[in-house]
């Protein structure tokens, strides 16, 4: 039920902080400590969470509510088509979600939190939803909502009623907890600190060793054997059948196209959101002398702290101004100037000042601007829904004819010619097989495992991709003479005496830098040194490759030097400077930190409360009454469901 609130009404501010804690705990709770619960029930309860039933109806509703659209994704006319194994999946995610909340509200109802009807009511009215252009709840509209959706009045009271005292249970123990600051400040310092290197490259190509001698081209080419032989060859006949193929076959309607921009007017039309700082302070007195502390150039930890106990501070994250639970103070922040810190404002709570701290301007985008994205989505689904009739329909196919017999309008894709074992055709051109690089590679080592003749099985390759191979013709291997592959052997042998050359040179400079203190006090001075920009290990410049940055950010100290290949050369680098920022000089980087590790240690302690509240509760569901009602929804039974 919690899935259906969080897809139709996922801008409510409720469904911000509740929806989120309930997807989390999903993770690391599952069906098996169910089991351990199980007990005699009446036929009327799914499943009973503390003295709190879970009745027959509300669970035959969110099943009602949940199968047509899983059938819809699925491409099926009836929810009964849905395989047995799929409709046992959702019958028990569903049974989770709903478990879970009653665990939550009972928690709340134990700590004696109670909500208003007021307070229902002022949510619901702010769902955007149910609101009409102007932003003013519509009772019209708030009926069709709830009539399209198959959810009652009375259920949407008693959901948002539940969400509200959970998030009145939950937000103080999420709020309270806060990344250690000294693991903010380890996991800046990894971040922001950057370091700077005197680096000189020694290109192969740049090297001018002498041609070879014949006799030293012929020792090469009896030293290198397996470098001048010309490969085998097997001729191959493939047909492929992946998710890209059958995408090729299918069109798209424009009308079809159409709708679901119209579903997805969200998706496409997003207003603008904003991260900010408040602080919710008693008295005006109270927030002007808090104030006078942030203005006077006070951190947001110090801002913290000095809030103290009679007043609150929170961080907002890309918030809508619609997710702010006062109207005034959330005009004020969708027109206050980033960055700065807003005189007091009155609300309903008392005195809120405030900062925002990053503006992500308003989207639109029209339909010739979505339709590619709604394109490849609608292909994705379809593919989805297809892709499994097909691979059914070409294994019959192949069973019944091999290759020659395969319909047209599948969306396989057939090709045929020699190949090596590396992929490549005769003409030194990597052979025409659709696919990645795991895919051909997947294919290649099927075309030279299979035996001759032998016939055609349809297998999988990585992706979702599915083929057949017929071989009926080969070509060994066979060493080439040394006349015939003259000329590739004396460019072999350029190639790796280049190499050698560069190695030398490199080799000297290193040495040279290591004996004395770096390459910037080798004499004479290495004309083609170059010193490098700043870099950190989120961020490379253009003359200093990958490797060469993450051997430098294993250096101890500066003066220190490093010799690595890469890119056809050897690099040569001195590390010359190590810098780590003061935080308050790049305080959004120190900020982001700070708050992606404080929302990771409030997931663990909801996580943790979550599996506390499982094994204090321990629900027990009716195995005999979810069976009863998957039959209802689906028509058909299922005698593993809820186990």
């Amino acid at each position: 039920m919690l899935s259906f609130l969080c897809r139709v009404f996922v801008d409510s501010w409720v469904g911000r902080v509740v929806v989120g804690l309930f997807f989390l705990t999903f993770v690391g709770w599952g069906v098996g400590d169910v089991l351990m619960n199980i007990g005699t029930e009446r036929a009327d309860v799914v499943a009973r969470v503390g003295p709190d039933p879970i009745l027959v109806p509300a669970y035959e509703q969110a099943l009602r509510m949940e199968m047509p659209q899983i059938a819809q994704q699925m491409h099926l006319d009836d929810p009964s088509q849905i395989p047995a194994a799929t409709r046992e999946q959702i019958a028990q995610q569903v049974l989770q979600r709903m478990i879970l909340q009653d665990e939550v509200a009972l928690a709340a109802r134990n700590h004696g939190l109670l909500v208003p009807d007021s307070a229902v009511r002022a949510e619901i009215f702010a769902i955007p939803a149910f609101q009409d252009k102007s932003g003013k709840f519509d009772r019209a509209l708030f009926n069709t909502r709830l009539r399209s959706s198959g959810m009652t009045e009375a259920r949407l009271i008693e959901l948002v009623r539940a969400e509200q005292a959970s998030k009145a249970l939950m937000e103080p123990i999420r709020n309270g907890a806060t990344a250690p600051a000294s693991l903010v400040r380890r996991i800046f310092d990894l971040e922001a600190q950057t370091r700077r290197v005197d680096i000189v490259r020694v290109p192969f190509a740049a090297q001018t060793p002498a041609a070879p001698t014949d006799a030293q081209a012929r020792r090469f080419y009896a030293n290198h054997p397996w470098q001048f032989e010309a490969p085998a060859y097997r001729h191959a006949r493939i047909v492929v059948l992946s998710p890209q193929t059958v995408a090729r076959s299918i069109t798209i309607p424009d009308a079809d196209l159409h709708h679901m921009y119209e579903q997805q007017a969200q998706r496409f039309n997003t207003p603008e959101t904003r991260s900010v700082q408040v602080i919710t302070a008693p008295t005006e007195a109270r927030a002007r002398e808090l104030l006078a502390t942030w203005q006077g150039g006070a951190n947001w930890d110090a801002m913290q702290k000095s809030a103290g106990k009679d007043s609150a501070s929170v961080e907002m994250d890309d918030i809508r101004i619609s997710s702010v639970p006062s109207q005034e103070l959330g005009r004020q922040i969708f027109t206050a100037p980033s960055d700065t810190v807003s005189p007091p404002i009155h609300t309903d709570g008392g005195w809120a000042i405030f900062r925002v701290i990053h503006v992500t301007p308003a989207h639109i985008s029209d339909f010739d601007s979505a339709r590619p994205a709604l394109q490849a989505q609608a292909l994705a689904e379809r593919v989805q829904a297809q892709i499994g009739d097909r691979v059914q329909k070409l294994q019959d196919a192949i069973a019944g004819g091999g290759l020659d017999s395969i319909p047209s309008d599948l969306g396989a894709v057939a090709v045929a010619g020699n190949v090596d074992a590396h992929g490549m055709t005769q003409e030194g051109t990597p052979a025409p097989i659709p696919g990645s690089t795991a895919v051909r590679q997947a294919i290649v080592a099927r075309v030279f495992s299979q035996p001759k003749g032998s016939a055609p099985e349809l297998l999988q390759a990585p992706e979702g991709t599915w083929y057949a191979v017929s071989i009926d013709g080969e070509t060994p291997a066979r060493a080439q003479s040394y006349e015939d592959a003259a000329q590739k052997v004396r460019d072999a042998w350029m190639d790796d005496a280049r190499r050698h050359a560069a190695d030398q040179a490199a080799t000297m400079l290193y040495t040279q830098a290591q004996d004395g203190g770096g390459l910037a006090h080798i004499q004479p001075a290495v004309a083609d040194m170059v010193h490098s920009a700043p870099f950190s290990r989120t961020h490379d410049v253009n003359e200093v490759p990958h490797d060469v940055a993450e051997i430098a950010f294993r250096l101890d100290h500066t003066g220190q030097s490093l010799m690595v290949e890469a890119d056809g050369a050897f690099y040569v680098a001195t590390l010359t400077d190590i810098s780590t920022p003061d935080p308050a000089a790049q305080r959004m980087l120190f900020d982001r930190i700070r708050t992606t590790l404080s929302q990771a240690v409030a997931d663990d302690v909801e996580m943790s409360y979550a599996q506390a509240l499982q094994a204090i509760v321990k629900p027990k569901p009716n195995p005999s009454a979810i069976n009863a009602v998957m039959s209802a929804v689906s028509g058909k039974g299922n005698a593993e469901a809820g186990q």
